[in-house]
């Protein structure tokens, strides 16, 4: 996956927008004001932080060299995803699973708006 195509994935979720809170070279992509996504998008190679299930997040690191713990984060609830070292649709399933993860912290009111109960 491009970074252009990542970039354009992670807006496609509702209510999705890319800020640049740690400086201009960092998108981070948030739902509601909470951080789902984070990545240097021209990096070389091109990674980017996902928030996961702490239980899924030790399984996919065991199987998968490309995805470690989260890089300045937290290691339980976040990893760190080397977007060439894995196919694209995990990275997709990925990415969605970890809006869907942040989503479902959310007050019911705003889960509900957001179309993902």
């Amino acid at each position: 996956m491009t970074p252009e195509r990542l970039r354009a994935f992670c807006l496609e979720f509702n209510a999705s927008v890319e800020e640049f809170p740690f400086g201009p070279e960092t998108s981070v992509f948030k739902v509601l004001g909470k951080m789902f996504a984070l990545t240097a998008l021209d990096a070389r190679p091109l990674t980017v932080n996902l928030k996961c299930d702490p239980d899924e997040a030790i399984r996919l690191r065991e199987t998968h060299p490309a995805i470690v713990p989260g890089w300045h984060m937290s290691k339980r609830h976040w990893n760190t995803v080397t977007v060439s070292g894995v196919p694209d649709r995990l990275l997709r399933e990925l990415v969605e699973d970890s809006y869907d993860l942040v989503v479902a912290g959310l007050p019911k009111a705003e889960r509900l708006r957001l179309d993902r109960p």
